[in-house]
């Protein structure tokens, strides 16, 4: 399959599964349509859970907030459980993909579930040595998590510039679409 056809596919399918996701969830569950991300092997869905009342969070602290937060998300978590797994069942079978869920609880983000796929890759030893000295600082366990810790990074420091750059491949898979076939 060609690269605009791929790109193009994929972009139908993820619709497909954000719609599908979207018409499965029920009322009330979150104050708004949840945020449903999609790649190759995960479906996230992450949606805000309704504010507390004013009088059971004032003069909460920072510590206390995030307390409260992972509370409501545990209890969330829990009068939604079998709904949530009779859901992601039927994802999995319909689109071949595994299901996690999170929710954002007084604005803090908490995930119940996410899937962790190893990926290879190549690195010469000048990137090898930024992940060894990682390692050997106490930031990461091993290479491995020292290049999670690498791209989680990028991705909290350079999130404009990686949404950008996710606007700009899309517009080249749509002129693609439009060009000449052979």
């Amino acid at each position: 399959m060609s690269t605009d056809r791929a790109g193009t596919a994929a972009d139908a399918a993820a619709a497909e599964i954000r719609g599908w996701c979207l018409g499965m969830l029920p009322d009330g569950w979150f104050t708004g349509p949840p945020e449903v991300v999609v790649d190759r092997e995960e479906i996230t869905i992450i949606g805000q859970l309704p504010p507390m009342k004013k009088t059971a969070k004032e003069g909460a602290g920072e510590a206390e907030a995030d307390v409260l937060a992972v509370g409501r998300s545990r209890r969330f978590r829990e009068e939604t459980r079998e709904a949530r797994i009779e859901i992601a069942r039927e994802a999995e079978r319909r689109f071949g993909r595994k299901v996690s869920w999170g929710v954002v609880s007084e604005g803090r983000k908490v995930m119940f579930t996410t899937l962790s796929v190893p990926v290879m890759t190549r690195l010469r030893q000048g990137e090898r040595r930024v992940l060894d000295t990682l390692v050997d600082a106490g930031v990461a366990r091993s290479r491995s998590d020292a290049l999670a810790w690498c791209v989680r990074l990028v991705g909290e420091h350079e999130d404009s510039w990686l949404g950008a750059l996710r606007d700009a491949l899309r517009q080249v898979e749509q002129v693609r679409a439009e060009g000449p076939r052979s």
